[in-house]
């Protein structure tokens, strides 16, 4: 009965440690210290964008077939629409990276951005969007959003 026991303790770690093994989603970053470095040059970038006033705000829909619907409108500090901006959109799952889909944002109209990804699960996922011009990030936002 001793053997048994210890047996069948040994075969659930065994079963548990494959599984927990199996679905690690990974990191958020290779490298800690790598990453610290670029630390100064995100808070200068946040103070740059907080300077601006833009004013952008996201809508995220669910379409067919589990597709979901995004779109950004932008505006600049004066109310008025920013056109000629590269909006990139990503989804991502705050518990597994494996998920994550990019949406591809065209600009439909003056400061207005669509686009659509398909077959994205229900449940929590971060909308991160980030807006360039010339090759310069110019907007960066993270928002939790629920799909249902």
């Amino acid at each position: 009965m001793l053997i048994a026991f210890f047996g069948t303790v040994i075969g659930v770690n065994v079963v548990m440690m494959r599984l927990a093994i199996s679905t690690l989603p990974g990191t958020e970053v290779d490298s800690a210290y790598s990453a610290s470095l670029g630390y100064a040059k995100e808070i200068v970038a946040a103070r740059d964008q907080n300077a601006r006033h833009w004013q952008v705000n996201a809508h995220i829909e669910r379409g067919e077939g589990g597709a979901a619907v995004l779109q950004v409108s932008a505006r600049d500090g004066q109310g008025k629409p920013l056109s000629g901006l590269t909006f990139l959109g990503r989804l991502e799952r705050p518990a597994d990276k494996r998920d994550d889909q990019a949406v591809a944002l065209a600009e439909t109209g003056s400061g207005i951005y669509r686009g659509t990804t398909s077959a994205v699960a229900p449940g929590q996922w971060d909308l991160v969007l980030e807006g360039e011009a010339r090759g310069q990030r110019m907007f960066l936002s993270r928002n939790r959003v629920l799909l249902n």
